[in-house]
């Protein structure tokens, strides 16, 4: 039995003191140690926490953290969209410590599996080109590429993508082969208009 098989790894709720907390912090150092990207993407974190933390609906919306023996490597948000069939997939990250344990497949599924069962007919989601692992997940559940546009942000050239899932079509068996965000992957989307650089966590 391998080390990886010995971990024991857990999703769970993120209602833990201290857990929104390291999803800010996590973040910030993940992005700076991958990509050199500055404390502004940590200040959009930092606010996309705190709204959810101030006043979110416990009805439909939630946010996991994933655990690998006791320790936090991984988390994932669903929050309510501008229109009340739409919710929107924020801040997942798997930081190297939970690598290799599908732990980013893991976290999708209980988000995507949650918006059902809130009753929301589409999620979306707003991502960076770079950011080719986690697409390779969102893709493996059925979500599709809506727009991209090219920005400046976080000290750095990237290019902006908006992806959807239409939650009224049957639910995707969760792929098996589907690495976790922040791991070398194939990229599925090259010849599609995007641009395939390093890969990362997605924020």
């Amino acid at each position: 039995m391998s080390q990886q098989d010995r971990k024991q790894a857990v999703i769970r709720r993120a209602d833990r003191p201290g857990d929104l907390g390291w999803v800010v912090m996590a973040h910030g150092e993940a992005y700076d140690q991958q990509f050199g990207w500055n404390t502004d993407f940590e200040v959009l974190v930092a606010k996309i926490v705190t709204a959810y933390g101030t006043a979110h609906d416990p009805a439909r919306e939630a946010g996991w953290i994933a655990e690998v023996d006791g320790r936090r490597v991984g988390c994932v948000f669903l929050v309510a969209g501008d229109q009340p069939e739409v919710a929107k997939l924020r801040i997942l990250l798997v930081t190297p410590e939970g690598r290799g344990l599908r732990l980013g497949t893991r976290l999708v599924e209980t988000c995507l599996a949650f918006a059902r069962e809130a009753g929301y007919e589409q999620v979306t989601l707003w991502t960076n080109d770079v950011l080719t692992a986690a697409r390779r997940i969102y893709q493996s559940f059925g979500f599709h590429l809506a727009d991209q546009e090219r920005h400046h942000s976080y000290g750095h050239d990237l290019v902006g993508q908006n992806w959807t899932l239409d939650l009224r079509t049957p639910a995707a068996a969760p792929p098996s082969t589907a690495e976790d965000p922040g791991r070398g992957a194939v990229d599925p989307t090259r010849g599609a208009g995007i641009v395939p650089t390093r890969t990362s966590a997605d924020g």
